[in-house]
């Protein structure tokens, strides 16, 4: 079966021969299989965020290659990466990247505007299913119907960017520090939370974090420093 994602021989650097703000990152292989929860982890500047980002599209290496689901992204323009971003790959973003006058459902609902996809798989459901989602993860219909983002906690707006990359299946969940704000306990609720809700839609999940003992909750842990090589510089 094709992996949700596959790195192969990557090679990315940015600020090359402006030393000492040059950074580079090489991995030779990553693979994560579909359905699979992955922790990624490594210290502040080891190019854990470098990484995602050309995950995600929002960077190309100047070698190897980057597939989700089989696509290699550097086939594509960056007009198609985006649109293809936006219908195969979810993102929680570390600071969560709300609309912050919006309410939680319009910000749950705002990526199937750009994904017609994920739109179509949904239907005239999108509003029940955005609503699903949210009482599956802890929040009420009355909170996510009125409340405008910038008014919920910390733990609250969490779980909507939560919703908000899962809402239409995306078959691979990249989680950039998502629990960074948390307390222990708080935590381990939102990674419980987080994992039913990928099983249930059978997503691959990328999480990267620096905490290493949010390990054993994964199906696998991987030290960034371990597979890649030539981090300098700035922090990534």
């Amino acid at each position: 079966m094709t992996p949700a994602l596959r790195l192969a021989g990557v090679r990315y650097a940015w600020g090359a021969g402006r030393a000492p703000e040059g950074f580079a990152l090489e991995v030779d292989a990553l693979q994560v299989a579909r359905g699979e929860r992955v922790f990624l982890h490594g210290p502040s500047g080891s190019g854990k965020s470098t990484l995602l980002a050309l995950v995600c599209g929002v960077a190309s290496p100047q070698a190897g290659a980057v597939e989700v689901e089989g696509e290699p992204l550097s086939s594509l323009s960056p007009a198609r990466r985006d649109r293809f971003r936006a219908e195969r790959i979810g993102v929680i973003f570390q600071m969560f990247n709300l609309l912050p006058y919006a309410t939680a459902l319009d910000n749950i609902l705002l990526p199937l505007r750009f994904a017609p996809a994920r739109r179509a798989r949904l239907g005239r459901g999108a509003r029940a299913e955005a609503l699903r989602l949210s009482a599956a993860l802890g929040l009420s219909e009355a909170l996510v119907t009125r409340a405008p983002a910038a008014e919920l906690s910390v733990g609250q707006q969490q779980r909507v960017a939560a919703a908000r990359a899962l809402i239409g299946g995306p078959g691979l969940i990249v989680a950039d520090e998502p629990t960074s704000a948390l307390d222990v306990a708080a935590q381990g609720a939102f990674l419980d939370l987080l994992f039913a809700q990928t099983e249930a839609a059978g997503a691959a999940l990328l999480m990267v974090s620096h905490d290493p003992a949010l390990a054993a909750r994964f199906d696998r842990s991987v030290a960034l420093p371990e597979i890649a090589r030539g981090a300098r510089g700035a922090a990534a």
